[in-house]
């Protein structure tokens, strides 16, 4: 644990399952936390591979996932993000004016919720959990804040569609905490038509068969495979969880999971 000072998270899902509105309620509730898109790991255009006569920009083959796994290894050292590390045209680090500039070419996501489907009174019991979990003496103090035995860990949630494809094995192995969020063919579908009419859940449907028993996404997952990998999800639940149960769920399985990352941790 000495050579690192971040905690990676990845959290994903089928597009419009709520893994952004999730980074970002956890965000505001757990010291030291930041979040990076897999967004900020596509490809140029021009490299992009096509569908149907389109471009397909969801699929593993739009992301350069080497970058991506270099760069939450630099995270987990260093937690933040990475500048001069990579080489290739698209992402090399350069110099405006003397200041360097990331190659990730991200922004730590410092949006609002906006309009929150999780209540007031659970998003305030969650954060007051987290606080007590946090306080001097307390396990989450060891591990996130340390004030007099050194800095504490930082977390950073990984925000993105793709990140448990069998493609991204790279980019899984430097995930401490993987979770998953289920959603339903139409749930998704009626969220994502009522942002912008654009549909990709053919792509996560093929990425995502091996985590399922039969290759049914809207079935059962697979145990044993979620257990190899060390996936988490909310299993035997079914599918559409409602975000403040999703939310309350997540918030307790980090506590239990940042937990092995006290002092003493064997975790490298």
């Amino acid at each position: 644990m000495a050579d690192r000072k971040a905690v990676i998270v990845g959290i994903s899902g089928a597009s419009s399952s709520g893994k952004t509105t999730l980074a970002r309620l956890l965000r505001d509730i757990f010291p030291n936390t930041f979040i990076l898109h897999e967004d900020d790991f596509y490809k140029a255009e021009s490299e992009l591979p096509m569908r149907d006569g389109l471009l397909d920009w969801d699929c593993a083959a739009a992301i350069d996932i080497p970058d991506m796994a270099k760069a939450l290894s630099y995270i987990r050292q260093h937690a933040a993000f990475p500048v001069s590390l990579m080489q290739n045209q698209q992402h090399t680090s350069r110099t405006d004016h003397g200041t360097k500039v990331p190659f990730v070419d991200s922004k730590e996501d410092k949006n609002s919720v906006g309009q929150c489907p999780v209540s007031d009174a659970k998003r305030q019991e969650m954060r007051e959990k987290v606080a007590a979990w946090t306080q001097l003496g307390q396990p989450g103090h060891d591990v996130l804040l340390r004030s007099q035995q050194g800095e504490g860990l930082k977390i950073c949630l990984l925000d993105g569609f793709l990140l448990y494809s069998r493609e991204m094995q790279e980019v899984m192995d430097q995930l401490d905490v993987k979770m998953l969020l289920l959603v339903s063919k139409a749930k998704a579908t009626q969220r994502r038509e009522a942002r912008d009419g654009y549909i990709v859940w053919p792509n996560y449907a093929e990425s995502h068969a091996w985590l399922f028993e039969k290759g049914d996404v809207e079935g059962e997952l697979d145990g044993a495979v979620l257990k190899e990998k060390d996936i988490l999800a909310q299993r035997g639940r079914g599918l559409d969880v409602d975000m403040e149960t999703t939310f309350e769920w997540t918030v307790n399985t980090l506590i239990e999971q940042l937990g092995r990352f006290g002092q003493g941790s064997q975790i490298s």
